[in-house]
């Protein structure tokens, strides 16, 4: 298993020999490696499995060095950086020259953000590159909150955790781009779209899956738990034996049914809460006795249509 700590300079020792350690961030854990070396990104795919279409996000520190690795920065896009980075907003800009192909899937726009982790940024401020970061997890399961999910999952494949605790935001950053000055959101995320229109004004929804993604995480299938799971409303479950199913339910629990087969997300109804445990509860339900899980919609408000989403992912069919 991967060693587990706290230490800034033992991630950045590995960094720069060109390897791989999983990094903490408000939103999930990630899979970090030298986005400017061609092979340190290769291995990301490799560890992860992942599809090499599948683009990834670059993390760094400030504005100015976002700045080197873009070519161009839109009056919008600047806007949203200077009121939401560092925090779980991810801006799709075209990219410089010296962000490698292999980074972006050949596309010629590079997906970047400035993270809200004091130990990330710490490590960050500390390295002359940008880290290529998606989830650390197998490609297509659920992603990870906290440095023991990843041990279970990719401990034996990288040599480094560097521990900050449970993400608070507990899924992936929002996704923005821009075409002709209009913003486009290409992934829902731990920002709220009503945040994003409050300063930019109406953006335009584009979410959609694509066996080409114009940006990370917008594959039809993902976040998925290995145990089946349906996504509905409470009144539309069927009857099923207990004890069989698992089941993920926005803030009340269901009669008849034992506690220690449901998971929560919020039972004061918030949405910060709920998508906070989303993927932790997805991942305590996947390993029990169970054959399947069902979840319910939440209400689509605020980050409810994230948490929506991701469900529908989780719940896609290859």
């Amino acid at each position: 298993m991967a060693i587990t700590g706290i230490d800034i300079n033992v991630a950045k020792e590995f960094l720069i020999k060109g390897e791989l350690v999983a990094i903490p961030t408000e939103t999930v854990y990630g899979l970090a490696g030298n986005a400017l070396n061609d092979s340190a990104v290769l291995s990301i795919f490799e560890v992860k499995n992942r599809p090499a279409f599948d683009p990834l996000i670059i993390h760094t520190d400030s504005l100015e060095k976002v700045q080197r690795y873009v070519s161009d920065f839109p009056e919008k896009a600047l806007l949203l950086a200077k009121h939401f980075w560092p925090g779980p907003l991810t801006l799709l800009l075209p990219k410089k020259q010296t962000i490698p192909d292999l980074v972006t899937s050949g596309l010629d726009s590079v997906a970047v953000r400035i993270p809200n982790h004091p130990l990330l940024l710490g490590l960050l401020q500390t390295i002359p590159f940008p880290l290529a970061a998606p989830s650390a997890n197998p490609f297509g399961y659920i992603s990870p909150t906290n440095a023991a999910h990843v041990n279970a999952q990719l401990g034996e494949k990288i040599p480094y955790i560097l521990d900050g605790g449970e993400s608070e935001v507990g899924i992936e950053s929002t996704i923005v781009g821009f075409e002709n000055d209009q913003p486009i959101v290409y992934r829902l995320g731990g920002l709220a779209v009503e945040e994003i229109e409050a300063i930019v004004g109406k953006v335009r929804l584009m979410p959609h899956s694509s066996s080409n993604p114009k940006a990370p995480g917008m594959l039809k299938s993902h976040y998925a738990p290995r145990k089946p799971l349906y996504l509905d409303r409470r009144e539309t479950f069927p009857e099923i034996e207990e004890k069989l199913t698992g089941y993920l339910l926005f803030n009340q629990y269901l009669e008849n049914i034992d506690p220690e087969y449901q998971r929560i997300l919020s039972k004061n109804g918030d949405m910060k809460e709920a998508a906070h445990n989303l993927f932790a509860y997805l991942r305590e339900l996947d390993i029990l006795p169970i054959q399947q899980i069902r979840a319910e919609f939440v209400p689509m408000t605020g980050l409810g249509l994230a948490i929506n989403d991701r469900l529908q992912r989780a719940a896609a069919k290859e």
